[in-house]
């Protein structure tokens, strides 16, 4: 095991759930206790979502939900206060938008990420979490830690509470991987750069979230000589409910009501509000798209081709390209597409925390469906011989809400947590 001291708390992760943790802990530290936090992060450097940085694409959340303002508005790591640091508050301010462009949140990020690099670890992946002192009373953790890739060493560092915070993976449709022409959406920039040299004259969208139409738009544009399919299964493009009222489930009131509320509550809550987030796009965009096929039925010059109640059948090597064959679910008809490339825009899998937790994981306790269970602060609940934290942010979407795999309450989220992590620690 590494000779450094036991940390107070280890982060699985460092986008910008334990981001914003990190950031919490540092304004809540004091004189007479300050938190010895490290995070422990795969990727060789900060980065969220780089695939679909578009140029002039926008954010779905207002600014106001950054890492920090919902708890504290007066941070020195607000977006407000980013914005201060390059002097772009009056031009921002002069937009008139709630909702900055994806490039510049990212680069907000990055900065704030960029001011705990003495408390962060890139290239260096997690592989495991065990107690620290055997069958016993468990007062401490050892994080099994992979640095430098694949190949990497290991190192042991020891810790009297856990967060795990490592978002989700790319979800692609059964038996269908990833190749050099076929991409989940996450890869969608790299892909497209790879591929351009190749002149591509066909591609095919799979996907009818924010992610697809994002996918249509950004091809469409990109390649002006190419033919662009999108597949639905259902008629089209469905409008994301941002209104005032439906907005209430991400309040951060509505955790309590979730997390309070029997499972058929639950279930119903899902039901009536996942419009809000999961296979919607935002209006203007389908708009623009709308726009855009109706012109080129209009001109005669068609490059924008919807599949609608469709599904994907085969997508086969076919030469140098991909045979692509679509039904039509009504009748049964199949329509085969010569392309260059697949995008599958088909959301994203919650990781499942459990595999990290060693010999933990039997004094974890999990609800009628197998997931760990978490109490109401995201602390996994554990056997009383486990006295260590081993919390989990993002993944807690059934027990705590629409809004726990999301930025809405991300600040929120941090704030609760970081409070919880300083009087166990008092």
């Amino acid at each position: 095991m590494d000779a450094d001291a036991v940390l107070d708390v280890a982060g699985v992760g460092f986008g910008p759930a334990n981001l914003a943790l990190a950031i919490a802990l540092d304004e809540m530290d004091s004189a007479d206790k300050a938190v010895t936090a490290r995070f422990f992060e795969a990727q060789e450097r900060f980065g969220w979502h780089r695939g679909m940085l578009i140029e002039g694409a926008t954010m779905q959340v207002s600014f106001l939900k950054d890492l920090v303002t919902m708890r504290n508005p007066t941070s020195r790591f607000s977006f407000l206060s980013f914005l201060h640091t390059y002097g772009r508050v009056v031009d921002f301010a002069n937009t008139k938008t709630f909702f900055p462009l994806r490039t510049e949140f990212h680069e907000y990020l990055a900065w704030a990420a960029g001011q705990f690099e003495n408390r962060v670890s890139y290239q260096s992946e997690v592989v495991g979490i065990n107690s620290a002192t055997g069958p016993g009373d468990v007062e401490a953790v050892d994080v099994s830690v992979r640095v430098g890739g694949r190949d990497g060493t290991l190192r042991t560092h020891r810790a009297r509470n856990v967060v795990i915070a490592v978002g989700g993976r790319p979800r692609m449709p059964e038996g269908l991987p990833e190749s050099e022409r076929i991409w989940h959406s996450s890869r969608l920039l790299d892909g497209a750069q790879a591929i351009a040299a190749k002149e591509p004259s066909s591609f095919v969208v799979l996907g009818s979230g924010q992610s697809a139409a994002e996918a249509v738009d950004y091809l469409h544009r990109e390649f002006p000589d190419a033919q662009v399919h999108s597949v639905h299964s259902r008629y089209g493009y469905s409008v994301a409910d941002d209104s005032a009222f439906a907005n209430a489930i991400f309040n951060p009131e509505a955790v309590d009501h979730h997390f309070a509320a029997s499972e058929n509550v639950r279930q119903s809550l899902h039901a009536y509000h996942a419009n809000t987030n999961y296979s919607v796009v935002d209006e203007d965009l389908i708009r623009r798209l709308f726009r855009t096929s109706y012109l080129e039925s209009v001109t005669g010059r068609r490059r924008l081709h919807f599949h609608k109640i469709s599904r994907l059948v085969e997508a086969a090597p076919s030469g140098d390209r991909l045979r692509v064959v679509i039904e039509f679910l009504p009748d049964g008809s199949t329509t085969t597409i010569e392309a260059d490339a697949l995008v599958c825009a088909t959301g994203y899998l919650r990781a499942d925390p459990g595999p990290l937790l060693g010999d933990l994981l039997p004094r974890c306790r999990r609800d009628g469906q197998g997931r760990l269970l978490l109490d109401r602060n995201r602390r996994v609940v554990t056997h009383e011989s486990v006295k260590c934290g081993i919390y989990v942010l993002g993944s807690g979407e059934n027990s705590h809400g629409l809004s726990e795999t999301l930025l809405s309450l991300t600040a929120v989220r941090a704030g609760e947590l970081a409070e919880v992590l300083t009087k166990e620690l008092v």
